[in-house]
This record gives structure tokens, C-alpha cells and sequence, in this order.
């Protein structure tokens, strides 16, 4: 069995608490984070929703605290010779969580509507997905196009998350607002935009580790009131931003900063002038002193980054960090020899919940080399659709929050049908490097190093600039018990609450 190994995040975690079982269920958790874009993952718009979805979806494997594969609903799997094929076995007495049977040919079923669904978001993770059979009850075979050793991560998250076939071949409109899984929680009832209610399944394939019996979850709160939130009972889990640690100690909350996968990141349209020139592109890159920005934006927590992936993951190339240093002078003159300078003006967008400050810094950052910046605002809720479909916006402030497997990632940031790629453009030379990355087994010595030659590729040509790491920073009340630190998606495996 593969357990996806080389891909793992090497993180720390903050020590000093105890993350045992509790013997029973009980209480209610009440997280201030996010509602999702859709209940369903196949049209799910956000990749952030794989948090949400994961509490009442399950996946052929799901992430260890580092990123890396483990078993989920298949108890294992295994690759042919070629890395062509490769078989998943699922446990026996799996069922949905309106407990109907949950076999290979739901799985089936569910993966291919992710592939072949007009409506599908997920459709360009699974075109290498040439052939998917159920030779038994417990089988499910994957064929592939070409060789890719990143299929155990990258069926970990939104895009292996197995949907009720019962349900989207009756009514697929349904499952925006009612979700069809197998997760750790049912969903009970839900107010788009203001709160879902879960109840713990029995059910579940791990039932035995869902120790909280009530989960309900919210909109993320507003900095300057989520303090005050937590201490009235509102929540007592949300995601803080660094500005709020000190406050939150003081009113006697518990703090985790728990390493992520999440960077911010300024993402360029460069099919949209001035971005069509790439020298205004390598400006941007020398005029934001992202030193600053995590320093006063940040608050210190987090890590300068020049690359999609933080350090201790086997992608993250040091080298890289040598790359695009604070220059203004250097960026003038760029800026100049593409015919720009004072009295231009760029755009740049940002959402209701952009990173306080960060927005007025880069502002700040690009009138000293010359350039006006025009700051917009735009609703959380629509800017996946104006940003990355419509592709409206020329330089949008945003974070990329890490996906499942590397090629993932790469897909999503680089790829030519790419979300996250408004310009839609990629680079011969990272299509290559990264072939060479899905051929090259997860286990293999040579892993690191073709997956860092990648992430080169893509950073020395791919018009993102990359700014620091965002670690999950969550406030809880002491009630809680210590949250679970895992680096891409949040689980709560073992939490209770007293």
C-alpha cells in the first residue's frame, strides 16, 4: 500500500496538550470559519470547501497531518509496474450516511460523474482518468491515460470524495443544500450564508474517533468581533487572524498557530494589459517587500515565501528564495522600459476577508516605484465567479490554500484550464518537468528532486507572485480540547467538548 510518503509536510506542533479520545460522545462545537460555496464537491467553486465538505464526505484515502495519503474509505491500495493502473480495496460494511450500502460501483459512479458532468469543477483533476471498473464489491480500478503515482493523494480531498449516485442521478440540483456522503457528520439542517447544523453519524467508517456529537458550523466572524464572540459562546472554535492572538490570550482563549499549506499570493491575469508584458510582471515581483507585508499585515505569523509551497514540504525549493528580492529601483526601471510609470494606474482586487492591511501595503509598495494602485473590493461570495470564470480582474490579492497532491496544486495555479490561472497560458518547460513528476513514484529517491525542478519551472515562468505562508491560527475556549494539527485540511478526530 502506498501512504504517499514523499509528500508529506514535515510540520512541528505546538506541544503542551493532550489530543487523546474522549470514551463517548457529547457536546457541541460551534466553528466560526466558512460555509460552503456548494454542499456538493463536484460543483464546489472554492478549494477552501474541502474543509466544510470533509465533515460530512469521505474520500478512497483522506491527509495525515503532513499532507500525506492514508487510508480513508479503501483500507489500501496498490499500483501496477507501470504506474498505469492502480486497484483501491475498500472496507467491508461501508454505508452512506442514510445508511444504504456504500460499494465499489457507488464509487464508480461517483468518480466518473466528477469526470464526465458538464457542470463539473473537478473535471480537469480526473482527464487521466481513462477507464474505472468494479471487478468485485470491495474493487475499485482506476486505468490511466499516461503513468501518475499522484492519484492516492489527489482522491484525498474534493475531487475523491464519493457523492451518493442514488441521489445525483434523481437530483443532482439538490445536493447544493443537501449533501449525499459518508462522513464523520450529517448535516441537519442548514441557512446559506448563515449556519449548518451536524449530527455525529454512527455510521461512519471511524465512528469510534468522532468524539463531539454536535457540530455546528458558521460564516467567518469578523476580526474586530471574534474575541468577543468566543467569549460570549457564539463559537467556541474560529479562525483568528494575527492581529487578534494577543487579545485572545489575554481573555484566557486557547491559541493553536497550526502550519498550513496556505500562501498569499497576488494572482496576475496576463492575458489582460499591462500584465501581457513581462516585464511588468518581473516589477511586480521586485516592488513588494513581503517582509513588510508579513511583518505589519501578518503579523509576524507565517513565512516569507517566493513559491506555491512553505518550507518543510518536499516541493519547496530553497534555492527559490533567492529569486525576486525587494527592488524598486530595479522594478522602475522595468516598469519603465515597458512604457509605464508615474501617473499609471493598476487595479488591484480583494474580497471582504483579504488579510487586514495587506491590500493598503502593496498599495503603498507600488507608488514608491511609480505606479497607482486603484483598490476594489468586491463580495467574498462572488469572487471566485468574477475572478477565475469570468476573468475580469488583471491582479487580484488572494490565498491559494495548498490542494491534495502536487499535481494538483500545479493544475490549479499553472495548468492550462487551471481555476486559479485567470490568463489560462502555461509553460512548455513546467508540462514537462511535471510528467516527469507523475511518472516518478511517491517513494522513489528521486521525488524531492523532480518535484522541486517543478516548482522551479513554474516560478521562474508563471506570473504569480508569491507572498508568505498563513498559518491556521484557531482560538478556542478551554471547554475545547486541543484541535488536531494537520497541515491541508482540518479534521477534528478526537476532539471534545466539556
Amino acid at each position: 500500500m502506498s501512504l504517499g510518503a514523499g509528500a508529506a509536510l514535515v510540520l512541528s506542533a505546538c506541544g503542551g496538550e493532550s489530543t487523546e479520545s474522549g470514551s463517548g460522545a457529547g457536546g457541541t462545537l460551534k466553528w466560526g470559519w466558512d460555509l460552503p460555496t456548494s454542499w456538493d464537491p463536484v460543483t464546489s467553486s472554492a478549494g477552501w470547501d474541502v474543509h466544510s465538505l470533509s465533515l460530512v464526505y469521505s474520500g478512497l484515502t483522506k491527509l495525515g497531518p503532513g499532507g500525506e495519503a492514508v487510508p480513508g474509505l479503501a483500507e489500501s491500495w496498490k499500483y501496477n509496474k507501470e504506474g498505469t493502473s492502480v486497484s483501491f480495496t475498500l472496507r467491508k460494511g461501508l454505508r452512506f450516511s442514510d445508511g444504504s450500502p456504500l460499494t465499489a460501483q457507488e464509487v464508480k459512479k461517483s468518480i466518473e460523474r466528477g469526470r464526465d458532468d458538464q457542470k463539473s469543477l473537478i473535471a480537469s483533476q480526473l482527464v487521466g482518468f481513462e477507464k474505472v471498473t468494479a471487478p468485485d464489491a470491495h474493487t475499485v480500478t482506476v486505468d490511466l491515460a499516461a503513468p501518475d503515482f499522484q492519484i492516492p493523494t489527489l482522491l484525498a480531498g474534493k475531487t475523491g470524495m464519493v457523492v451518493d449516485p442514488k441521489v445525483f442521478e434523481k437530483d443532482p440540483g439538490s445536493l447544493a443544500t443537501e449533501p449525499a456522503g459518508s462522513g464523520p457528520y450529517t448535516l441537519s439542517s442548514y441557512v446559506e450564508n448563515s449556519k449548518a447544523v451536524l449530527r455525529r453519524n454512527s455510521g461512519y467508517w471511524d465512528a469510534k474517533h468522532t468524539t463531539v456529537e454536535n457540530f455546528e458550523l458558521y460564516p467567518r466572524p469578523e476580526a474586530s468581533t471574534v474575541v468577543a464572540s468566543l467569549k460570549s459562546g457564539q463559537y467556541n472554535v474560529a479562525e483568528i487572524p494575527g492581529s487578534q492572538v494577543k487579545a485572545a490570550r489575554a481573555a484566557g482563549l486557547k491559541v493553536q498557530v497550526i502550519p498550513s499549506m496556505v500562501i498569499a499570493v497576488l494572482d496576475v491575469h496576463n492575458k489582460k494589459e499591462p500584465y501581457t508584458d513581462p516585464d511588468v510582471v518581473l516589477a511586480l515581483k521586485h516592488a513588494i517587500d513581503r517582509e513588510e507585508l508579513l511583518k505589519t499585515a501578518a503579523f509576524g505569523y507565517g513565512e516569507v515565501v517566493r513559491q506555491p509551497f512553505p518550507s518543510g514540504y518536499v516541493g519547496h525549493d530553497p534555492e527559490l528564495e533567492k529569486l525576486f528580492p525587494y527592488d524598486p529601483a530595479k522594478a522602475r526601471k522595468l516598469l519603465a522600459k515597458a512604457g509605464y510609470g508615474e501617473g499609471d494606474e493598476l487595479e488591484l482586487t480583494l474580497t471582504t476577508q483579504e488579510a487586514e492591511g495587506a491590500s493598503e501595503l502593496i498599495q503603498a509598495q507600488l507608488k514608491k516605484v511609480g505606479v497607482k494602485a486603484k483598490i476594489e473590493t468586491i463580495p467574498e461570495a462572488r469572487a471566485t465567479q468574477i475572478v477565475y470564470v469570468q476573468r475580469k480582474k488583471g491582479l487580484y490579492l488572494d490565498k491559494f490554500a495548498g490542494r491534495d497532491s502536487a499535481t494538483q496544486a500545479f493544475q490549479v495555479l499553472f495548468g492550462k484550464e487551471g481555476l486559479m490561472n485567470p490568463g489560462r497560458t502555461t509553460s512548455p518547460e513546467l508540462e514537462k518537468a511535471l510528467e516527469v513528476v507523475r511518472r516518478t513514484p511517491l517513494e522513489s529517491d528521486d521525488y524531492p528532486r523532480v518535484l522541486r525542478e517543478a516548482t522551479s519551472a513554474a516560478v521562474r515562468r508563471m506570473p504569480n507572485v508569491f507572498l508568505y505562508t498563513m498559518p491556521r491560527i484557531l482560538a478556542r475556549n478551554p471547554s475545547v480540547s486541543k484541535i488536531p494539527e494537520f497541515s491541508v485540511v482540518q479534521r477534528f478526530e478526537g476532539v471534545t467538548v466539556s
